[in-house]
């Protein structure tokens, strides 16, 4: 390498922005995290969804298409007792989830948290307090028996009072055909709601990454769903065997017309453009 190219190199970094990232330099699943995922937060949602709905603290988890395992390394940094296993069926995002939880977690958590690879209808475990499918993953199944089945296994798969704690989307924006941007830390995020049908209920989303050098990653995450309603789910779970079933709704900050953080189990939602909410199986 030359010294007029090296320096020319220098230059350049020096007038990148904090934050500045490539297509090249970046990993998909690390891009992911930082857009999309709060481990923190789902953490303190946990916490309060059984002190109220089981008036103790969950001990165990465990975390079904668990992608880079945010949550389930987050969870047993928090305490030590707790314990956590995760599971996926894809080989690259489980290498990362393993290098992030060495990389992350001491000696002692790392002997309380399993990673493994299998899929979530057949792969067997200790039974845990609370089972979590986050990030909408079940909506992979697109057949009701098929989700069924699912809520069944995951049944099988808690303790005595366990609580098996899914999120759903949904509101009037999910049922469009557009995309939506947010800027984060030296790339954009963008939702691709590439299609959907209205008879089958199947939708197409994309995730792609765009970069302040023009570079991109186009269909850095493709999901093929069917996108189930709340009613559905709680008559799915009902079905399944579930005794009950909650449903944790966000509240609205009055200034910004944003969800405010603060989740509340309610009897009746908001008919707004887009809102997530939290359904909670009940052993």
């Amino acid at each position: 390498m030359s010294t007029t190219r090296t320096h020319k190199e220098g230059a350049r970094a020096r007038k990148r922005k904090k934050g500045w990232r490539t297509a090249a330099e970046s990993n998909i699943h690390d891009l992911y995290e930082l857009s999309v995922q709060d481990p923190d937060n789902e953490v303190d949602i946990i916490g309060q969804i059984w002190s109220e709905q089981r008036g103790r603290s969950c001990q165990s988890i465990r975390e079904d298409f668990c992608g880079t395992a945010a949550v389930a390394i987050r969870w047993v940094a928090s305490d030590t007792s707790h314990t956590a296993v995760g599971i996926d069926l894809d080989d690259d995002v489980l290498a990362f989830a393993n290098t992030k939880a060495s990389e992350q977690l001491d000696e002692q958590q790392l002997k309380r948290i399993n990673l493994r690879k299998g899929d979530v209808l057949s792969t067997a475990s200790d039974t845990v307090d609370c089972l979590l499918a986050h990030n909408f993953s079940y909506f992979i199944f697109k057949q009701r028996a098929k989700v069924i089945e699912y809520f069944r296994t995951a049944l099988g798969g808690l303790n005595d009072d366990g609580l098996f704690i899914l999120d759903a989307y949904g509101g009037s924006d999910s049922f469009v055909e557009m995309e939506e941007e947010r800027d984060m830390d030296g790339f954009t995020y963008v939702w691709d709601q590439h299609k959907y049908d209205p008879v089958t209920g199947d939708v197409v989303n994309y995730i792609h990454f765009r970069f302040p050098d023009g570079t991109k990653i186009d269909k850095a995450f493709t999901y093929e769903w069917r996108l189930w309603t709340i009613p559905e789910i709680r008559e799915m779970l009902i079905e399944a065997g579930f005794s009950s079933v909650v449903v944790y709704w966000e509240g609205t900050d009055d200034e910004t017309e944003e969800g405010n953080g603060e989740w509340e189990a309610v009897a009746q939602g908001e008919a707004c453009e887009g809102w997530i909410a939290y359904v909670v199986g009940v052993k």
